[in-house]
């Protein structure tokens, strides 16, 4: 009678919809082993070009998918850690068995003996070999956008102002008499940044402006206007910002346009950039479709850059904005990485609209296709910035 009463007979329409619930379920199921299985083939690299490209456009497109890569990537950490702290406690075991059949351990084994320090300190030392070996993994995937030591391979492109230095040369130049152009204030950080629309949006990295209490922008002719964080995108390390400053006139139009295909592996590109005072034009070509340690957000160019190219445009030989130069690798010279141009797209795309004083309007139209490589700088020049951090 128990039994009776706490399960109610099923009728067929009850049974039906529960045979259906659970095909829905194993479907599903087999979906996501199917994802899981392509997501350790990406961690273990052995995707293709095509499918490294599909699989990041995936990522970009299904938040759900991306959660779950996100949780498989955390969840084979763990194992990581897991398992290097299993073989630790089994050396442990193993060195304490050696000492004990040298002789090394004896009658003094009872009272003060590894292992009953190991015994004692089990708990404390798994744990801290956990902590380092996290520490580790943790710390190699960060300093993708943050590390700027030149211990490491990837160094960021944020240009740190020398303020005692310029400040000395300045007075240097009062004494000859000769007259001092640039301001006195040239910021703490300096890196590029370039025009993304007529009215004023200009794009940078991310870690260019990070931590800035107010950022200014200057063209080439010298002038600085004040701007304004409008969005920042710390993983793909983009931020937009707006000109703020009245005395800011709008663009009629930009002379390049946004390539949302990827590029291809030889094809020529440029970058102009401000790693001094004045902007620096560097040429060079296309040398892998992925960037640091095979990063899908990234190309990797063959490109002379320098501390404040970060945030500058990559061209291609027809004048579309194909990416943004964000970093370099420190051990050799010329392999530079640039955000795919692409994902500043996706970028400026997640803006909400109703948020924007004025709509971001991109411009399709390219008037740089077909002009020498000379004249495509001088039209560019205007609409790309200093970007100065303080």
């Amino acid at each position: 009678m128990i039994g009776l009463w706490l399960s109610k007979p099923e009728s067929s329409e009850q049974r039906v919809t529960l045979k259906i619930d659970a095909n829905i379920k194993l479907i599903r199921m087999k979906h996501d082993q199917q994802l899981i299985d392509f997501v350790e083939r990406h961690l273990r690299g052995e995707l293709s070009p095509e499918e490294l490209a599909e699989f990041d456009q995936l990522c970009v497109e299904d938040q759900e998918v991306k959660n779950i890569v996100i949780e498989h990537q955390s969840f084979i950490q763990h194992l990581t850690v897991y398992g290097a702290r299993k073989r630790l406690v089994s050396d442990m075991e193993e060195a304490y068995q050696q000492f004990k059949v040298g002789g090394i351990v004896k009658q003094r084994e009872k009272t003060f003996t590894i292992k009953k320090l190991w015994h004692t300190y089990r708990s404390h030392i798994t744990v801290a070999a956990s902590v380092a070996l996290f520490a580790v993994i943790t710390t190699w995937t960060l300093m993708r956008h943050f590390s700027d030591s030149g211990s490491t391979s990837y160094s960021i492109l944020r240009r740190e102002v020398n303020s005692l230095k310029q400040s000395q040369n300045a007075l240097i130049r009062n004494i000859n008499g000769k007259p001092v152009n640039k301001p006195e204030d040239s910021g703490r950080f300096r890196g590029t940044g370039f025009a993304i629309s007529t009215n004023g949006y200009v794009i940078t990295n991310y870690h260019v402006v990070q931590g800035a209490d107010s950022i200014q922008v200057q063209n080439e002719e010298g002038q600085s206007f004040k701007v304004k964080q409008i969005y920042v995108d710390p993983v793909c390390d983009l931020a937009v910002l707006q000109i703020s400053d009245p005395h800011f006139k709008t663009f009629t139009a930009l002379p390049y346009s946004f390539k949302r295909s990827l590029s291809d592996i030889g094809e020529d590109v440029f970058t102009i950039g401000f790693p001094d005072d004045k902007s620096v034009y560097g040429r060079g070509y296309l040398s892998s479709r992925t960037g640091y340690a095979g990063d899908t957000l990234a190309y990797q160019v063959s490109i002379p850059v320098n501390p404040g190219n970060s945030g500058g445009p990559l061209l291609d030989s027809h004048g579309n904005i194909i990416g943004i130069i964000s970093g370099k690798q420190t051990h050799f010279d010329g392999a530079a990485f640039a955000i795919k141009s692409k994902f500043l797209l996706k970028s400026i795309e997640a803006i909400s609209q109703d948020s924007l004083d004025k709509k971001i309007v991109l411009t399709k139209r390219n008037m740089l296709a077909g002009l020498d490589r000379k004249d495509q700088i001088k039209k560019l020049q205007n609409y790309i910035f200093m970007v100065k951090v303080y």
